[in-house]
């Protein structure tokens, strides 16, 4: 770290096959290498939050699979397995350099509701602020498709906007993103610097080199969208590159910077916690009147702009907002359940006109989100 780099809150995401050995179990070697970095990087008094994979390639050959499973029942008793070495293994190492490590296992459930995801920060922040390591994961063992996060590079974009950090880290076995396939492409070039993820950016990304992981090259695009939008500076590296984390975080590593340029919409909690992690239940359709106001005037959505209500919903959910053409407009947090907003509308009765549906703080249009990765 140079004398004029500052303390910084830093997420760093490590893929499976940057952790396993080509049998598919823990390389104590690979760990040893990272755990180095990340003790050099807390030595230099930055605070680290480590997203490790691993659990299910460092279980499955104990679960006496010879190859990665491919049902859900054994990837979870992989996962319940591999888990506890991956720990084990962080914690003795962690503690060789005098840090200690600490687990937390998520699953989506806990970011889609906002009280879960408050106190998963407030967790996170007590450990951080005490000097504590934390490792996190989801909970493959209990956690099924449709309460997934998908992969962890979409976890790591969401952990590291949930704790408002300075710089992510995404580590794989690719150095980075290029114009094409460098396994297909000869000429394929690295692109260093990136400012907005445009379409050609979203089209160069393939899917998954490797057979060890989850997520692939688009995977990776999607948590980098998810971080600019939080105001996060991103880097695509490889792993295994002697001091790569530290050249991310003077950004002297070779890599993909993904910069979050001055102009760029960062969005608070609130309406980060609306755009990527709440689930929305239901939607409204609303009027054009009611869509400029929305929009253009960012004032709130009020009774008199409904068109229609697709439930259900109660009062304090997320829903989506649609025009009358039924383009999605964003997400906000309703003020009224849709049985009520249901019921005046059918007996077109407003008992209150100007009272908000959704306010304007709690609204999040896709616009703003589009602004924040430059799309």
């Amino acid at each position: 770290m140079t004398p004029d780099t500052a303390p910084q809150r830093v997420v760093i995401k490590i893929g499976s096959s940057s952790l396993t050995s080509r049998h598919g179990e823990i390389s104590r070697r690979k760990l040893e290498k990272l755990v180095d970095e990340i003790a050099l990087l807390k030595d230099m008094g930055h605070e680290v939050v480590l997203v490790s994979s691993g659990a299910v390639a460092a279980g499955y050959r104990k679960l006496g699979c010879l190859e990665r499973p491919n049902t859900l029942p054994e990837k979870q008793a992989a996962a319940s397995i591999g888990q506890g070495l991956l720990m084990e293994a962080y914690s003795e190492l962690f503690l060789s350099h005098g840090y200690v490590a600490s687990q937390i296992l998520i699953t989506r459930s806990d970011f889609s509701d906002e009280n879960r995801y408050k106190n998963v920060r407030n967790t996170l922040n007590v450990l951080l602020e005490r000097g504590i390591i934390p490792i996190v994961n989801e909970n493959d063992t209990v956690t099924i498709d449709r309460l997934k996060f998908g992969d962890n590079d979409t976890l790591s974009a969401k952990v590291a906007g949930l704790l408002d950090s300075d710089r992510l880290i995404i580590l794989s076995d690719i150095d980075g993103l290029y114009n094409a396939d460098p396994r297909k492409q000869l000429h394929a070039k690295l692109l260093e610097k990136v400012t907005e993820i445009t379409p050609e950016i979203e089209a160069a990304a393939g899917d998954s080199g490797s057979s060890v992981g989850t997520g692939g090259m688009r995977s990776k695009i999607e948590a980098v969208k998810i971080a600019m939008a939080s105001g996060i500076t991103t880097f695509l590296g490889k792993a295994g590159i002697p001091h790569v984390l530290m050249g991310a975080v003077n950004e002297t590593a070779r890599g993909t910077y993904f910069k979050v340029e001055a102009h760029m919409v960062n969005l608070n909690q609130k309406k980060k916690w609306i755009a990527f992690n709440s689930g929305p239940e239901g939607e409204v359709f609303i009027n054009e009147e009611m869509t400029h106001q929305l929009i253009n005037m960012k004032q709130g959505l009020t009774l008199t702009g409904l068109i229609k209500v697709n439930g259900p919903f109660a009062k304090g959910a997320v829903i989506r907002i649609l025009d009358q053409e039924g383009s999605e407009l964003g997400l906000g947090v309703v003020n009224f359940s849709h049985v009520e907003l249901e019921r005046w509308m059918k007996q077109d009765v407003i008992p209150h006109p100007t009272e908000f549906v959704v306010k304007a703080e709690d609204f999040v249009c896709h616009l703003e989100v589009s602004l924040s990765v430059g799309s």
